[in-house]
């Protein structure tokens, strides 16, 4: 999902867009920074051995809801960085978009360290997110970032119910997933002082639920 630099104008974005679905959906993705527990892998890999078959059930449905987030999360931002005339906030959605990159990474090498598997309905996931962003691109600048503020708080919220679910014994998950969680609470941040709106009540209430739909059914599938 990297780039070697970022687009200026529309045909930059679209080919940017098409790049980044490729990648999201066939490619294995790279992370700029460590795993957050790389450093201890020794150790959280026999933590993992030590986990029972139920644990590791757990732990491997929420790490791939985790992983279906971060897969919307790319088509997200990806949406919106088409959709504005405005370069800066291109940019923007751009940066953000290569810093989620890292979740993914870290969320799928977890996925496979855990012998399981991503959602099956990934393809799909990118496409609803993809048209929400659209739409919320088409609506302007201040409700995009807007969007991008309550995306990001329920998700850090989402984040934290995992911490609590979480096995106490797998480190390197609930590790992965607390830095994952601090940093989708600088993305809301960002796009709160870049000029994002408080969206309304009725709205936040749809995505809830939006969200609901997807991380229940990406828990099984």
């Amino acid at each position: 999902m990297r780039s070697s630099h970022v687009p200026e104008s529309f045909p930059d974005a679209l080919l940017t867009a098409a790049d980044t679905a490729l990648r999201t959906l066939f490619a294995p993705p790279r992370a700029t920074r460590p795993t957050p527990s790389a450093a201890r892998s020794a150790m959280d890999s026999a933590k993992t051995q030590e986990l029972n078959a139920e644990e590791k059930r757990l732990s491997a449905a929420l790490m791939r809801v985790n992983h279906v987030g971060e897969v919307c999360a790319q088509a997200l931002y990806t949406a919106q960085a088409l959709t504005t005339p405005d370069p800066m906030l291109r940019r923007h959605f751009m940066r953000a978009c290569d810093e989620e990159t890292d979740h993914l990474a870290w969320t799928k090498q977890r996925l496979d360290e855990l012998g399981s598997r991503p959602s099956v309905l990934n393809p799909l996931w990118y496409a609803g997110a993809f048209g929400i962003g659209l739409l919320a691109g088409r609506m302007g600048n201040a409700i995009s970032l807007g969007f991008v503020v309550e995306t990001e708080r329920q998700v850090e919220a989402h984040l934290d119910s995992h911490l609590e679910r979480l096995p106490t014994g797998d480190t390197t998950s609930r590790a992965i997933v607390a830095q994952m969680s601090k940093d989708e609470a600088g993305h809301a941040s960002e796009a709160l002082d870049a000029g994002g709106t408080e969206l309304p009540g009725p709205v936040k209430g749809l995505m809830r639920a939006a969200a609901k739909v997807m991380t229940t059914t990406a828990h099984y599938l």
